[in-house]
């Protein structure tokens, strides 16, 4: 499996418009090999660099497999009609949805994000946390991979 940005490579400067600098709306994602197997994808963003501790930027779950396109400006709605009614959990910023890299001003900072192909839909309520997805996933991970855009002020 493999996850991939049309905007930026792994590694790459993530371009102002995904920021809080620019338009702050998601990028868009394609997941490639995606297992046979799995029956959903979540996505997770997170930034390990931010001074108090990861920060997360968005969290997204049950998503059809056969979506393998997520596209720009995914809305911040507690489910995304267009993703068949996925789900989104909070962010750092304590709302639903995306918000993009805000680091402040020194080193860039490394935002993560993450898909993992998931053998079961996942049984939790919009707005939950990071760490009650990754807990309600953990033995239904089938595959993952990541890709790093790097951003700093």
């Amino acid at each position: 499996m493999k996850i991939n940005c049309s905007k930026f490579n792994d590694k790459e400067r993530i371009p102002k418009k995904y920021t809080c600098d620019g338009k702050d709306i998601s990028p868009p994602l394609e997941i490639s090999d995606i297992p046979e197997e799995a029956k959903y994808i979540s996505i997770i963003m997170d930034d390990p660099d931010a001074p108090g501790g990861t920060f997360d930027h968005w969290i997204i779950w049950n998503i059809p497999a056969d979506m393998n396109k997520i596209p720009e400006k995914v809305p911040a709605d507690e489910k995304v009609s267009s993703l068949e009614r996925a789900p989104q959990g909070k962010n750092g910023f304590g709302e639903i949805g995306y918000r993009g890299p805000c680091p402040p001003s020194g080193p860039e900072h490394k935002y993560h994000f993450k898909a993992f192909a998931v053998s079961k839909k996942i049984d939790l309520n919009p707005g939950i946390s990071k760490s009650d997805l990754e807990n309600k996933m953990e033995d239904k991970i089938i595959e993952k991979d990541s890709i790093i855009g790097t951003y700093g002020r």
